[in-house]
C-alpha cells in the first residue's frame, strides 16, 4: 500500500468516525527489513493496512495499537531482536524482545487517531449558542439540530452527548429518539417543574424506564447557574464529569470482543507474544486456539501438535 493509499484509508476511517491508530518506524539498527518511514495503520479489530516490518515487528506493534486505542495516548515502542541494540532504560519508550529469529532494533511511534466526541444539541436559543461555542472550545464534534426532522437523520454515537433545549416546542419528541439511541448522556434543559411533566409525558407515551433513567432533567451540574451562560457551562461540566466518569468505569473491551478476553497469545514453538486479533496462522487442538508469528511455526506446530501443546501457556 503506497503512503497515498494509507493516507486515504485513513481520511476515510476518519470520515466514518472510526477509531484507528498510525505507526511509523521512526529508527532502525540493521538487519532490519523495515526502514524508517516505513508506515501501518491498525483498526480496532487488529486490521493492519500497510507495512512497519516482518511477523517479528507486525504482532507487537499491533499489541501496543490496540492498547493505544483503549487509552488514547500515543508511545514510543523499541522492538530488539536477538543482537540487536535497545535503547537502554529511556523515559518514555516501551521496549520489547521480539521472540523470534530477527536480529536489530526498529523504534516505531504508535498514534492513536480517535473520532471526537460528539455533542448533538436540539434546538435553539441563548443556552443552545453558548453551549455550541463552549462545545467546539473543548474539541467536540458539534452538531445543531433546529427542526425535528432533522434528528432522524443524525448518526448519534455511543459516546454522544445530547441536549435537548427547544424550550417545550418538541421536547418529548427529541428526548424519545434520543433515548432510542445508546447516547451515553442525555439531557433536557427545562425548569425542575417543566421537567417533571416531561418525564411523566414520555412515560404515557410508553419509554421503558431503563431508557428513561439516562434522562438528566434538568440539564447541568448544580452551580447555581442563573444565565443562559452560566447554564452552558454547568451543562459542558456535567457533559465532560460522565465522559471521564465512564472512561475510568467502564470494563476494556478486548480485541477479541468480550471483557476479559485475552488480547493477545504466545506462540508455542518460539514463545513470541502474538495478537489474538487478525492472527493469521493458528490451529486448534481439542478446542483449544494456538497462534503463531509466522507460517513455520504452525508447520512446526502441526506436524506434533501434542509434543508443544502440553504444558503451553493457556
Amino acid at each position: 500500500m503506497t503512503a497515498e493509499e494509507l493516507l486515504a484509508l485513513a481520511s476515510e476511517l476518519a470520515r466514518r468516525r472510526e477509531p484507528f491508530a498510525l505507526a511509523t518506524v521512526v529508527r532502525c539498527e540493521r538487519p532490519t527489513s523495515a526502514k524508517p518511514g516505513a508506515r501501518a495503520l491498525i483498526r480496532q479489530d487488529g486490521t493492519v493496512s500497510g507495512w512497519i516490518g516482518g511477523s517479528c515487528a507486525e504482532p507487537l506493534t499491533v499489541q501496543e495499537a490496540l492498547e493505544a486505542l483503549r487509552d488514547g495516548q500515543p508511545r514510543l515502542i523499541a522492538l530488539v531482536g536477538e543482537g540487536g541494540a535497545g535503547p537502554g532504560r529511556r523515559e518514555g519508550v516501551r521496549e520489547h524482545a521480539m521472540a523470534c529469529h530477527s536480529g536489530g532494533t526498529l523504534e516505531i511511534y504508535i498514534e492513536p487517531v480517535l473520532p471526537r466526541p460528539q455533542l448533538v444539541l436540539v434546538g435553539s436559543g441563548p443556552v443552545g449558542e453558548t453551549l455550541a461555542t463552549l462545545g467546539r472550545a473543548v474539541s467536540f464534534d458539534v452538531v445543531v439540530v433546529a427542526r425535528e426532522e432533522e434528528l432522524a437523520r443524525v448518526a448519534i454515537a455511543p459516546e454522544a452527548a445530547v441536549v435537548v433545549a427547544t424550550h417545550g416546542r418538541f421536547d418529548e419528541d427529541a428526548l424519545e429518539q434520543a433515548l432510542q439511541s445508546e447516547a451515553r448522556y442525555v439531557s433536557l434543559v427545562a425548569s425542575p417543574r417543566r421537567a417533571a411533566a416531561v418525564v411523566e409525558a414520555l412515560q404515557a407515551r410508553g419509554v421503558p424506564a431503563e431508557r428513561l433513567r439516562r434522562l438528566k432533567a434538568p440539564a447541568g451540574l448544580d452551580l447555581g447557574a442563573v444565565t443562559p451562560e452560566e447554564i452552558a457551562v454547568s451543562i459542558v461540566a456535567e457533559i465532560v464529569r460522565v465522559r471521564r466518569a465512564a472512561a475510568a468505569d467502564t470494563p476494556v473491551e478486548t480485541a477479541a470482543g468480550s471483557p476479559g478476553a485475552a488480547p493477545d497469545a504466545h506462540d508455542p514453538i518460539c514463545g513470541m507474544t502474538v495478537a489474538v486479533a487478525g492472527a493469521r496462522h493458528t490451529s486448534e487442538v481439542a478446542g483449544r486456539p494456538f497462534y503463531f508469528c509466522c507460517a513455520g511455526c504452525k508447520q512446526k506446530f502441526d506436524r506434533d501438535p501434542a509434543r508443544y501443546a502440553v504444558g503451553a501457556p493457556a
